[in-house]
């Protein structure tokens, strides 16, 4: 292989990190090779919030307005008592000074991807290998290489950076050793999407709810075309059986009874952690998104962090790539891992926590502190600049 062929970054995953960071290094002008072990693009019930700043990056890349047009938007989002409607309501107005997109946006995940892989492979400026797993990583003091895999083949691809965006199971970090520290939490969550216009049954209801009920808690989420509600097993039920049909009509039916059955879309359950890496970078591979911190999705936070650290890497890795110090690579840590630590894992586990609460009278005391919040203008501001992750943009930006 020619020293031209190694010339090159070597990114894990085509996610929307992995696909943000080839789109961002396309554009710098750095040649890269991204390897996706599907065969096509993921199309699953994943992440479906997006974040202002994010908005906001992705405006930088032309991507935003066909992200929108695809999308729906939700000024307000909130949190309230099923069983009286009481409610506090958080409306973005109160940070467009803050942003070019005061709301957020309800979009699935795989159309960003699909429009990040379309714009990536328009441009041309590097090479996607879908269906092409990543086997083994090795670096030296000069280069990475990934021993890769399609059917039955093997091969070496070399470069002089890897990008890890392969997810919480990347292959990447495991090769390179890094420890996962965290916790799984002990719920299960069950994931329900229905065609059910709950917007005509529920009063004042937003477009991203999250909601106390007498003996638990769910979530409804609209998009576009349906709603997307995490429910969860019973008491003494098994994950297995609070995944039967009988069971998704009965959690559904008790949000708004009905004579007769839900459509149901897709289910699926899952696991919820918290972990993250001590530090993104190990050499030549560097971190990003799921592969280097997971959390609670109580928040949406996951999937726009992932982005965020997208971003700062490639600033970055372009910065060295054009001379500056490898040692640079290490800010990459000391800007993104306090706050995914503290603005992402621990506000998300803050709002899983809260909305986990069984004691009444603590939800009483907790709603009633948020609609003071919600209700003054200076605090409003406040609470949506962290829960929205501007502020901690804005802290990873002052770090040297």
């Amino acid at each position: 292989m020619s020293r031209v062929d190694r010339n090159k970054v070597i990114i894990a995953g085509a996610g929307p990190v992995g696909l943000v960071a080839a789109l961002l290094l396309g554009r710098r002008g750095i040649p890269f090779t991204l390897v996706e072990a599907e065969e096509v693009l993921a199309n699953d019930l994943r992440a479906s919030t997006f974040h202002p700043p994010t908005l906001d990056m992705l405006d930088d890349l032309g991507l935003a307005a066909p992200l929108i047009s695809m999308g729906l938007i939700s000024p307000t989002w909130q949190i309230r008592m099923h069983e009286t409607g009481e409610r506090a309501v958080f409306d973005l107005a109160a940070i467009a000074a803050d942003t070019h997109h005061p709301y957020r946006l309800q979009c699935e995940q795989s159309k960003l991807c699909r429009l990040l892989l379309d714009r990536v492979l328009a441009e041309g400026k590097g090479e996607v290998r879908m269906g092409t797993r990543i086997e083994q990583v090795a670096q030296d003091a000069n280069q990475v290489t990934a021993l890769v895999g399609r059917d039955d083949k093997v091969e070496a691809i070399e470069g002089r950076y890897l990008i890890g965006a392969d997810g919480s199971r990347s292959a990447a970090r495991r090769n390179m050793g890094f420890a996962f520290d965290g916790k799984t939490y002990p719920e299960t969550t069950i994931l329900g999407t229905t065609t059910f216009p709950f917007e005509e049954h529920l009063p004042d209801l937003s477009n991203v709810n999250y909601v106390w009920k007498q003996k638990g808690t769910f979530s409804l989420l609209r998009l576009p075309d349906l709603w997307r509600c995490s429910l969860y097993p019973d008491p003494e039920e098994s994950i297995e059986d609070g995944l039967q049909p009988e069971s998704i009509q009965r959690k559904l039916q008790a949000i708004v009874p009905r004579d007769c059955d839900y459509e149901v879309l897709e289910v699926r359950a899952y696991r919820i952690h918290m972990r993250i890496v001590e530090n993104y970078r190990s050499g030549r591979v560097l971190l990003a998104g799921d592969a280097a911190h997971v959390n609670s999705p109580s928040g949406g936070m996951g999937m726009n962090g992932g982005i965020h650290d997208a971003f700062e890497l490639v600033d970055t890795l372009a910065q060295v790539w054009n001379g500056a110090d490898a040692s640079l690579l290490d800010r990459y840590t000391r800007r993104r891992r306090p706050v995914a630590l503290a603005e992402i894992l621990g506000q998300s586990d803050r709002n899983r926590a809260r909305m986990q609460e069984r004691d009444i009278a603590k939800r009483r005391d907790m709603l009633a502190d948020l609609q003071r919040i919600a209700g003054n203008p200076e605090s409003v501001r406040e609470h949506l600049l962290r829960s929205s992750m501007i502020t901690g943009l804005r802290l990873a930006a002052a770090i040297a």
